[in-house]
């Protein structure tokens, strides 16, 4: 009976900040392959250094088909997919390893602990936040959504023990460029669906993005990072759903 190999999927974009120790964490796997979107930092040279096999495609279709690109060029029998934000902890290492070794399930599910601007997140709706990542090869892939992308299966995930440790939002930076390229993808994902924004949705929905994080999630549990959670969200949904508008202005304008 053969045994069983890991690979590492991760896509990047100027993720050198985090890189190294992303790829140290994860120097038991057999392969890695990174699929970068054309970084001008040392991402590319930081992921050589740790001997994975750079990709690069700079036609951005979305984090999910991006995602797949990764998983695709993998020729192991079992997939781990991460961010190059991402942290194996050794105890989720050792349970990986557990789980390739005697499988109880084709889909495995990771605790992941995310930070924004240095302060770990336990409320806000980012914790607990059990998110698949681990599985065998042709029982999971993601889908094809521009942003918010989801693993898809049909079997159970089983829970692994240990941590992911996700640095998400290092800086106000950071929360800014997320903010608008988030707001962007989802105002396009939703106007190829069909729907329609104006102010008063994005004023609505984005006093209730703030209410339902800081709130009914308990993200004032979390201190001074809960409430900028909860401002970044609802700004988020605001800004997403004044971006739908315009879509919707310019396809009626005919350009």
């Amino acid at each position: 009976m053969t045994q069983p190999t890991l690979g590492v999927a991760i896509i990047t974009k100027n993720a050198a900040l985090r890189l190294d120790e992303c790829l140290r964490a994860v120097a038991f796997a057999d392969e890695i392959v990174v699929v970068d979107s054309g970084s001008s930092d040392a991402t590319v040279e930081i992921a050589r250094q740790h001997g994975a096999r750079v990709l690069t495609h700079t036609d951005w279709p979305g984090f999910g088909p991006q995602k797949n690109r990764a998983l695709d060029a993998l020729g192991t029998t079992w997939v781990l997919s991460i961010d190059a934000d991402e942290i194996v902890t050794p105890e989720l290492a050792v349970s990986i390893a557990g789980a390739l070794a005697s499988p109880a399930a084709d889909v495995y599910a990771i605790d992941r602990l995310s930070a924004f601007c240095g302060h770990w997140v336990r409320h806000s709706g980012w914790y607990p936040d059990w998110i698949p990542r681990l599985f065998k090869r042709g029982a999971a892939r993601f889908s094809d959504d521009l942003v918010h992308e989801r693993l898809v299966f049909d079997t159970p995930a089983k829970r692994l023990e240990g941590k992911l440790m996700h640095h998400s939002y290092e800086n106000f930076e950071t929360v800014l460029r997320k903010l608008d390229a988030y707001s962007t993808a989802g105002a396009q994902q939703r106007h190829a669906a069909g729907q329609r924004g104006s102010f008063g949705k994005a004023v609505g929905r984005g006093a209730w993005a703030f209410v339902r994080t800081y709130l009914l999630r308990r993200g004032f549990l979390d201190g001074r990072a809960g409430f900028m959670i909860a401002m970044f969200n609802a700004e988020t949904v605001y800004y997403r759903f004044m971006k739908l508008a315009r879509l919707g202005r310019k396809d009626a304008a005919g350009q």
